[in-house]
């Protein structure tokens, strides 16, 4: 797993609105703005500004929300500029995928930086049990699944499979299923700041369990798959680490605050803005309170069931780690 720093990681909320309202998600929507182009390329700018010149280094870019392709404008800004940026070498995109197209997968084809992170929860009745769209908007399942055959084609697209605890113990199958529409790079996210009951919990951990089995017998047979969960490490369970920059120009240590139940701690957490951003050491100082007022301003039942998601995809990793060096192994002797 990967160790950098924390603050090697720029994360753009470049806005808070939606498309969709997934029952799982605990994102503050409503009456916020967004960012624009300048904004994202001043974030950048600071980001990949060196230390010692008051910037945080440079390294890894998150474009999140909301859906950020509902600013188009922001993300091909912030693209563009990061392709010009030495020291930015890499840029994600997390998408709920209702805005795909097929210029848009030609933009994020044609740059080499640009990772692809597109949400679906597996089988469609069981995507669709949680993700409603809003009115006139269109089914993300069937959008998605139809564009499956060239997203799987491109390089640098990973599926994030969601996994709600009320779906917990069909994760294998949904699992399946996206393998099946041509996946082969997954990033596996269990429902984190929900209170789960016993049962979904051991549900949950039979079916990491069966996806580690069918996972490990596919590394043996030789063929590529990819488990993103295996080079990240995040202090933080879910939410993002690093120089985050809010919709509203706010720079916090985390992004815990796009919670709407925990939006409280916006203050807390809020050390600058893109006209007084703060240091690399202020901002790592506030990075090391973010557990604990996690901790005190969360449901106890949610914090701990948080946590206990948190330790079964710790053990899906530990279980995994040692055959994927294997098989990275045999593929370069």
């Amino acid at each position: 797993m990967s160790a950098e720093s924390a603050t090697s990681l720029l994360v753009l909320t470049v806005t808070r609105a939606c498309n969709l309202r997934c029952s799982y998600c605990p994102t503050a929507k409503d009456g916020w703005p967004s960012l624009d182009e300048n904004d994202a390329r001043r974030a950048l700018e600071l980001f990949a500004r060196p230390l010692e010149e008051g910037g945080f280094g440079g390294g890894a870019v998150k474009l999140f929300g909301g859906e950020p392709l509902l600013v188009p404008d922001v993300v091909r800004a912030a693209i563009a500029h990061a392709e010009t940026l030495d020291s930015v070498r890499s840029i994600q995109v997390s998408t709920n995928g209702l805005m795909l197209d097929d210029p848009w997968l030609d933009l994020f084809e044609a740059s080499p930086k640009v990772i692809l992170q597109v949400s679906m929860d597996g089988r469609p009745e069981d995507h669709r049990r949680h993700r409603r769209s809003l009115p006139k908007v269109g089914d993300t399942y069937d959008h998605v699944a139809a564009l499956a055959p060239r997203l799987a084609r491109q390089a640098r697209v990973v599926v994030t499979q969601t996994i709600p605890p009320a779906t917990a113990g069909a994760a294998a199958e949904n699992f399946e299923h996206l393998v099946s529409l041509g996946f082969r790079r997954f990033n596996f996210l269990p429902g984190y700041y929900l209170p789960w009951t016993e049962e979904q919990l051991a549900a949950l951990d039979r079916s990491l369990r069966a996806m580690a089995t069918r996972i490990m017998s596919r590394w043996d047979a030789g063929e590529r798959l990819y488990v993103r969960n295996l080079t990240t490490r995040a202090p933080t369970p879910f939410f993002n680490t690093g120089l985050v920059v809010d919709a509203d120009r706010t720079i916090h240590p985390s992004n815990v605050g796009l919670s709407g139940v925990l939006q409280e701690l916006l203050a807390e957490t809020r050390c600058g803005d893109l006209d007084h951003p703060p240091t690399a050491r202020a901002l790592e100082a506030k990075q090391r309170e973010v557990n604990g007022l996690l901790a005190r301003a969360l449901p106890p039942r949610v914090w701990s069931s948080t946590l206990a998601v948190d330790a079964a995809l710790t053990r899906f990793c530990r279980t995994l780690l040692p055959r994927w060096i294997d098989a990275r192994r045999a593929r370069a002797a």
